[in-house]
């Protein structure tokens, strides 16, 4: 089975073929999302939120997401692995962005690298691809800038903000982002600038419009429970299921019940006698 490339993601595009992301940060999870058919895995730095308990991305650190990230890419054969650069990888300089890059393709893996912003990293990402290294821009609400924001708010909603979500977008493009994701911004604005793009969009909480989504899978398949977002779609609720089955679980063993023969190993009984003697 072969990797899934950026171009064909793009041609995914120019082929009105719809696009899905998932986040994924374990190799066993992965390797379901991989067997699916997702073509494209993000290692997100929400892992601080849903995975390690965080109340935002920000304590994220390189290590911590090549941690995971070098476990994802161990689960996966088909899809493009995407790792997201965390809080301050990439914005103090180009030399700083590209050490930080390096580690992701030389220690973790990735086939990709994901930054947050439009216009003010736009000369990293440039000089990043002219390395050879494929780069997914993040415009709208993005979560490293979330006390900037004040919350988790909508981005674009004024005439001067959509206009700033636009040139970011075409910022990126132009640098050579292969792709862009659009977080928390109108669904209307969305469908505007994929139409005025060349690369393709992903949306979350951005509409329809945009040439793919992404979701965290602890939101799609109903495992964090601290907050659900308004653009997430519950497919399952694990919480109900796990908590059943660990409750269960508990109950057995206090009444004796776990472990049966079926989950015990037996020997030959002649091997006791001595120590039965004694």
């Amino acid at each position: 089975m072969t990797r899934v490339t950026i171009n064909d993601i793009w041609e995914m595009k120019h082929k009105g073929e719809k696009i899905t992301m998932l986040t994924a940060y374990d190799y066993s999870t992965a390797k379901i999302v991989d067997k699916c058919g997702i073509p494209l895995i993000l290692v997100g730095d929400s892992l601080g939120d849903v995975i390690l308990g965080y109340e935002n991305t920000i304590p994220v650190t390189m290590d911590v997401m090549i941690h995971h990230t070098k476990a994802v890419v161990r689960g996966t054969a088909h899809a493009l692995v995407i790792g997201d650069m965390p809080f301050m990888s990439y914005h103090i300089s180009v030399e700083d962005a590209l050490r930080n890059v390096t580690r992701f393709m030389q220690e973790a893996g990735t086939q990709a690298v994901k930054l947050e912003g439009g216009v003010t990293v736009a000369d990293k990402v440039r000089r990043i691809v002219e390395c050879g290294i494929p780069v997914m821009g993040h415009i709208g609400l993005t979560s490293q800038s979330i006390n900037q924001f004040g919350g988790h708010k909508i981005q674009g909603k004024t005439p001067e903000a959509a206009k700033k979500l636009l040139n970011d977008a075409l910022a990126l493009e132009q640098a050579g982002a292969f792709a862009v994701v659009f977080e928390t911004v109108p669904a209307p604005l969305a469908t505007l600038v994929t139409q005025k793009l060349t690369i393709p969009t992903i949306g979350i909480g951005a509409g329809v419009g945009c040439d793919g989504q992404v979701q965290v899978i602890n939101d799609l398949l109903g495992l964090f429970s601290d907050f659900v977002p308004k653009h997430a779609k519950q497919y399952a609720k694990l919480i109900d299921i796990m908590s059943s089955a660990i409750t269960e679980y508990f109950e057995d063993v206090k009444a004796g019940k776990f472990p049966t023969e079926k989950q015990s190993f037996t020997m030959d009984e002649s091997a006791l006698e001595e120590l039965k003697s004694r």
